[in-house]
């Protein structure tokens, strides 16, 4: 049956459905959907628990222990679930057979002739508690039965295995459950809050059209509330006891959607609520590969460079159609389109439409993207063509929508009329902690003391000669702010006229100094580098089957060989082994970008920071870097200082090795950049457009033109005698 042949009630937005009408749920939905997600991260980071030897004792453990133990004490305590914890592999038997709710109360009722309830224990501070007092339970209730999971290789029991087959299939299948709901976004309050209230319009659609559909298609943010209400038993129990029936209709794996079926859906959402059904960060479908990576960051090591800002990106959806008095204004709109565009950050991003392509019966969707906070928000113009300029055009009318706005508006959501003839309707995710950025570009050569070598500062010291010379570049961030600053130390002595020169100093004493802030600027862009020294790097004397040597200030030893093979060693305790791999790997891996380049070439300046740990034991990649273009990638929990050490100790080494100029380390002025605000480094990410702009994609997949700078490149035709000429920065860097 079409959605246009349902009886539905009269047309009102989500919000203005009065409590009365939705169904009451007797569980904290939001508590428990952001516990969900930290315990299914937690089974997901426990891979010892997904072997199968470890999997038939979870099962044994879970029907022969906890089980019963929870039917009596449910009866000593008058039904209610006890306020204790399982352990972890037992807790994720338990949920996962509680996903199946009708199969669950028929095992409870066949064997313990009650269901078995779930308590509800959201502080982790009493979950840890609870966990302790199971632990007491256990160990009085089962002395012979260790708490924790011993099972190895060689206790697989066979015996049980046939009846088990259910659930080990149950387990099998939800085992990656964790990435449909790793979106850092998703633990924030305002995005559980608003999919609580979707749940709540989607088990109201579900109640009053269930007889005349054949099934109903959950978004990703209903999926995560409808999952985590099956998760306990008696209060899903209690709060679809009418619709038990009904809720055999909704589809929970994607593979099983139609497009029929999502069409359906979204039709009858649409007819109900008047608004779109998918929105940012829920999709219905999401089966797509995302075009960023984007991981939720429990530390971020970097607070303690008060410089260094962090990044925080937002998901946005724009979606527009007509509206019903459009059919009834008679007038030409074959020149009229609807630009969007943002209030700061990418003044160069535009997005145009044609109003004629816009439908009436069905929302179309104009903006799926990716856009840091600072972005502000994003201005929806009406514009005819025409004007002064050959492609010019005219502003009709105008709307602005902040994502302030929108964090606080019901459902994450707004939606407003342009020209009396258009809707458009907009979401967004809340902003969620992103890695950083950064690139160093050439600077002013300095002296020993920081100072930039300039008749400024000399006449500023009464023209007393400066001492020692510094190759220095400035570390830009996302937005082109000052954060730190790099000096390679060069030479030593000063310059007077006649005989005195400086010299370039040992190889010993050729070290990499951070500074972290920004330059003291005294006049114009002749200043002093911060005088906070955070980390260092220095030249060590290479093995044979080395060519290069550096010891950090961070605990890090790095040694390279000709071959570009890196091999790091860290004299630091910590939980986690670091390899350098040459080229992109892992997220950061483009095979399209390969496949179209020669493989090489392409990768060529790239080195991806890997970290293994228990939790990861294949790898997880926590940072990219460009050495050739000065451009890095990074994690929070990465400290920015040993990433731009390693940066820039495999530019200096690569190039003393190449005996070339590969990385402009012999630039020695500040070079023209993009202005602030017209196309900020990674300020947008463009899911699916027409747009071939190459500052909408990631820019590791096309680093060359992203990071290429303003106007000519090698503009600088001298330099001043006081800061020496190229002869004696290529003696240091080519040895």
């Amino acid at each position: 049956m079409s959605c246009s042949d349902h009886q539905s009630p009269s047309t009102r937005s989500l919000s203005e459905v009065s409590e009365d009408e939705l169904i009451r749920l007797s569980l904290d939905l939001v508590a428990a959907a952001r516990q969900n997600i930290g315990f299914l991260r937690d089974v997901a980071d426990s891979h010892w628990l997904h072997h199968t030897p470890v999997l038939v004792e979870s099962l044994r453990r879970y029907h022969e222990l906890w089980m019963p133990m929870m039917a009596d004490l449910m009866a000593e305590l008058g039904g209610k679930p006890p306020m204790i914890v399982p352990p972890l592999d037992v807790e994720w038997v338990w949920f996962c057979h509680t996903l199946n709710p009708v199969v669950y109360k028929q095992y409870c009722d066949s064997r313990f002739s009650k269901l078995i309830g779930k308590p509800t224990i959201f502080n982790e501070e009493n979950k840890d508690y609870a966990l302790e007092r199971c632990k007491e339970r256990w160990i009085s209730k089962y002395p012979s039965e260790s708490f924790e999971n011993e099972a190895n290789s060689d206790d697989l029991h066979t015996s049980n295995i046939l009846e088990m087959d259910y659930l080990l299939g149950e387990i099998s299948k939800q085992r990656c459950l964790l990435t449909k709901f790793s979106k850092p976004y998703m633990l924030e309050l305002v995005y559980l809050i608003a999919a609580k209230n979707r749940y709540k319009g989607f088990l109201f659609i579900l109640q009053r059209f269930a007889d005349s559909s054949n099934s109903f298609v959950p978004t990703l943010d209903v999926l995560l509330m409808w999952i985590t209400h099956k998760s306990y038993p008696t209060a899903y129990a209690i709060d679809a006891k009418e619709m038990e029936d009904s809720m055999n209709k909704v589809i929970e794996s994607a593979e099983s959607v139609t497009e029929e079926d999502l069409a359906e859906m979204k039709k009858l959402w649409e007819r109900v609520f008047d608004q779109p059904y998918e929105k940012a960060g829920c999709p219905a479908i999401d089966d797509v590969k995302p075009l960023i990576h984007w991981e939720v960051t429990d530390t971020d090591v970097n607070v303690k460079y008060r410089p260094l800002l962090p990044r925080f990106l937002l998901e946005v959806n724009m979606l527009v159609r007509q509206t019903p008095t459009t059919k009834t204004l008679q007038m030409d709109v074959s020149k009229e389109f609807l630009r969007f565009q943002f209030l700061r950050c990418h003044r160069d991003f535009k997005i145009n439409n044609p109003t004629s392509a816009i439908p009436a019966d069905s929302w179309r969707k104009v903006v799926d993207l990716y856009c840091e906070f600072g972005t502000k928000g994003m201005v929806v113009e009406l514009r005819r063509k025409g004007g002064v300029c050959i492609n010019g055009s005219k502003l009709i009318e105008s709307k602005t929508f902040m994502w302030n706005e929108l964090l606080r508006a019901p459902s994450i959501t707004l939606d407003g009329v342009i020209g009396r003839r258009f809707r458009v309707f907009v979401s967004i995710t809340p902003p969620a902690q992103a890695p950083y950025l950064l690139k160093s570009v050439p600077d002013r050569v300095t002296d020993d003391s920081g100072a930039m070598v300039s008749e400024v500062i000399l006449k500023m010291n009464q023209y007393r000669p400066q001492d020692g010379r510094w190759l220095s570049r400035t570390v830009l961030d996302h937005a082109g702010r000052e954060c730190f600053v790099i000096r390679m130390r060069i030479a030593g002595g000063v310059w007077r006229r006649g005989s005195n020169k400086p010299t370039v100093v040992k190889r010993e004493d050729r070290c990499i100094e951070i500074r972290e802030g920004s330059w003291s600027y005294i006049a114009g862009s002749i200043g002093k580098a911060p005088e906070k020294v955070i980390a260092t790097a220095t030249p060590n004397t290479p093995s044979n089957e080395h060519r290069a040597a550096w010891s950090f200030s961070t605990g890090h030893e790095l040694f390279i060989s000709t071959d570009m093979q890196f091999n790091l060693k860290t004299s630091t305790c910590n939980d986690s082994h670091i390899q350098l791999l040459t080229g992109r790997h892992f997220q950061y891996r483009n095979d399209e970008n390969i496949q179209n380049n020669n493989d090489d070439v392409v990768e060529e300046g790239f080195v991806t920071i890997v970290r293994y740990s228990e939790e990861n034991i294949t790898g997880r990649a926590t940072g990219l870097i460009n050495w050739k273009l000065s451009a890095v990638e990074f994690m929070p929990e990465e400290d920015a200082a040993f990433v731009l050490l390693l940066s820039m100790t495999i530019l200096r080494s690569v190039t003393e090795m190449k005996k070339e100029d590969i990385g402009s380390l012999l630039i020695r002025r500040r070079l023209k950049e993009a202005n602030h605000g017209d196309r900020d480094w990674g300020s947008v990410f463009v899911c699916e457009s027409g747009l071939k702009s190459v500052y909408v994609k990631p820019w590791y997949w096309n680093a060359k033109e992203v990071m290429a700078r303003e106007g000519v490149e090698y503009g600088i035709k001298s330099y001043s005698v006081e800061e020496c000429g190229d002869e004696l920065y290529k003696q240091a860097l080519f040895g």
